[in-house]
């Protein structure tokens, strides 16, 4: 019987241990390290910025492109499409994306494979897709998609209308 005490004794003592050393890992754990870092470089860019600039650079190369309207009020997305000639389409796009980064510091983006490639700069990225063979006697269409990476653009999205300050109701005359 005292081996049987002295055993659950040495138990117990064990488990103590096991939870003492358990508490203070945890705590080095969830310490607090402050505010996370952004996770872009560089000061945020409005969307109207990223747009002028992107419609400027495939204008440099021979493709316009139009704005299509955000269908989303206070996120981060906008596309720009348009058509091109399908000879040349493959060759401008490469280009309009090389003079990206050559001269306006869009960044090569995560590899997605396929045929898109995409761009970074600051809180912004830039999506492009290749078309690929159009039919025969059509353009082809061009098409860059671009997202924000915090997802809410406030200080540039539109904003809702207010709505009108209500007055009170007439108060009945009382007879």
């Amino acid at each position: 019987m005292r081996r049987i005490l002295v055993l659950i004794a040495l138990a117990s003592l064990a488990l103590t241990a096991l939870a003492a050393a358990v508490a203070a890992a945890g705590a080095f754990l969830l310490r607090d390290l402050g505010p996370l870092p952004p996770r872009y470089s560089g000061p945020p860019l409005p969307r109207e910025t990223v747009v002028a600039e992107m419609t400027s650079i495939l204008a440099a190369e021979g493709i316009t492109v139009e704005r299509e309207p955000s269908g989303v009020l206070g996120k981060c997305h906008e596309r720009l499409s348009g058509r091109h000639a399908p000879e040349t389409v493959d060759t401008a796009m490469k280009a309009a994306l090389a003079r990206a980064r050559s001269e306006h510091g869009w960044q090569s983006g995560r590899d997605i494979g396929g045929a898109s490639v995409t761009l970074t700069k600051n809180n912004w990225t830039a999506l492009a897709s290749f078309a690929g063979d159009p039919e025969s006697g059509l353009q082809a269409p061009v098409i860059i998609s671009l997202i924000c990476v915090d997802g809410d653009d406030a200080s540039t999205a539109p904003t809702a209308p207010s709505a009108p300050a209500l007055a009170p109701a007439p108060v009945p005359a009382s007879s």
